[in-house]
């Protein structure tokens, strides 16, 4: 996949380190329920099993001008029946390359992947409460907010609640036909 700016490829074993490195920043932990104390073999763990399961993907963000790795997109619960799928994980992890609307650029890049090419029916997220940032980009994009979802996550040892926003295949189709007009 690629844009003005961006290339998104299969992430590769040598990407782990990266994501290591920027799952440590407090910006990216606070924005997900993921342990702040993840470490670089649990994350190389986590990709090896993920490369496995047929219902995941996982995704680099490169920056173009550089063909260096700036960020991570992981795509999970793909359900070939449903015509289904969640964006799990999606971030900007050089801080060099944050305000610059790469991040809206990379989701418009996932969303026609998810709806083009994997023909999916509804795209699903979610975003913790406190993420007003992610939530007003996803809205921007077409995501309809569907609600809370109770004690669905834990961070760091505790319950927290989610919020769930959605995106079906015809709303994609209208927001991209608007965006052309």
């Amino acid at each position: 996949m690629e844009s003005t700016n961006l290339i998104i490829r299969e992430t590769v074993f040598s990407d782990c380190v990266y994501f290591a490195e920027w799952e440590q920043k407090s910006y990216i932990q606070e924005s997900f329920t993921m342990s702040s104390e993840r470490n670089y073999e649990e994350i190389v763990k986590e990709f090896v099993i993920r490369t496995l399961e047929p219902d995941k993907l996982q995704f680099t963000i490169l920056y173009r001008d550089e063909d260096r790795p700036i960020g991570r997109i992981y795509i999970s619960k793909i359900d070939p029946q449903a015509d289904s799928l969640d964006i799990t994980r999606i971030y900007i992890g050089e801080e060099e390359y944050l305000g610059k609307g790469l991040g809206e650029e990379a989701m418009r890049l996932i969303l026609e992947y998810c709806y083009i090419h994997l023909h999916t029916e509804r795209v699903s997220l979610d975003h913790l409460p406190h993420n007003h940032r992610a939530a007003e980009l996803y809205k921007k994009l077409g995501f309809q907010y569907e609600g809370v979802m109770r004690n669905s996550g834990k961070k760091n040892g505790r319950y927290v609640d989610l919020h769930l926003m959605s995106m079906l295949r015809a709303e994609y189709y209208e927001k991209c036909r608007r965006i052309t007009e």
